[in-house]
């Protein structure tokens, strides 16, 4: 290993990565308990357009504080 690189590996999942993006861009985010939210537990892509994938992986969600958006959900589709 070099100098430069840390000599531990800390495993972050999808919402602490983007809750550290939202902070370095002064947006204040924390990240919710998975499936605690209602808006994990609807569909997310209707199945009669074409563009809509069929698989869709739920990632989480995110609080944000001190703006007009109260949840920001993370999903990967393909």
């Amino acid at each position: 290993m070099h100098d430069s690189e840390p000599e531990t590996y800390l495993k972050k999942n999808k919402q602490e990565e983007y809750c550290e993006m939202l902070e370095k861009i002064g947006i204040a985010a924390i990240p919710e308990k998975f499936e605690s939210d209602d808006v994990e537990k609807s569909d997310y892509y209707s199945k009669y357009f074409s563009h809509s994938p069929a698989m869709v992986t739920n990632h989480g969600c995110i609080a944000v504080k001190g703006t007009n958006i109260d949840v920001i959900q993370i999903i990967q589709k393909g």
